[in-house]
């Protein structure tokens, strides 16, 4: 058939650790089909697989829309649950794979590969090329219920936070001048802004404090080795 001629197959996840929480997803998607990320995190917390308590473990993303003064952009985030951190965005005229890849790639590239990756069920998320890369680096895919955007509330509190501190009030005209814009913003939500989520903290601080300690660690061990 065309379909079994085309098809490729999929690399599956070498982790042991992976596969567990794979197994145990797939097992709670069979006895609760409706639930969203949320509950299904709750439910892995329960089994003793998946706590969130530092960075890493939790990536979502999602596309946001930023109205200009003549059309839209399409903006593309990930943050980590953990930390509020915003690990990459881009900025673009069109909404597409290579949008949400180009931002994936970014992440990964600057920080270590987290647990489970996040997202709606966006043709940019599903496309073969976006799985591939997540597939590629043994990362866990996690994907909300169709029309339940609440479920990614983590990245969704982020883009309310943007936009009523940064897009409404400025109105941006251009792209260019809203990437400008964004950059700054950004910067000043990973690096200066609290939260009372994270004990007042900046994402940054929290998200540092935890790769410093992490190094410490890991030549510590090595030294010990050696």
């Amino acid at each position: 058939s065309k379909t079994a001629y085309y098809y490729k197959a999929v690399t599956p996840f070498s982790s042991k650790n992976n596969k567990r929480i794979l197994d145990e997803i797939d097992k709670i998607h069979t006895d609760y089909p409706y639930y969203g990320t949320r509950r299904m995190v709750v439910e892995l917390k329960n089994n003793g697989l998946v706590q969130i308590n530092k960075p890493n473990i939790v990536w979502s993303s999602d596309i946001t829309y930023i109205k200009l003064e003549k059309g839209f952009a399409y903006l593309c985030a990930i943050i980590d649950w953990h930390t509020k951190k915003i690990l990459a965005w881009k900025l673009s005229n069109t909404m597409d794979v290579q949008l949400t890849t180009d931002v994936l790639t970014e992440a990964l590239n600057k920080y270590p590969n987290p647990k489970i990756f996040n997202s709606d069920q966006g043709s940019q998320y599903t496309a073969k090329e976006h799985i591939k890369i997540l597939s590629d680096n043994n990362i866990s895919i996690s994907m909300d219920a169709k029309g339940r955007a609440i479920d990614n509330i983590v990245i969704e509190r982020f883009w309310r936070t943007l936009k009523y501190e940064d897009i409404y009030p400025k109105s941006y005209k251009t792209i260019k001048e809203a990437r400008d814009g964004i950059n700054e913003y950004i910067n000043i939500y990973n690096t200066k802004r609290i939260h009372s989520a994270i004990n007042y903290k900046t994402p940054d601080e929290v998200y540092n404090t935890w790769i410093k300690n992490y190094n410490i660690k890991t030549k510590n061990l090595l030294q010990n080795v050696a």
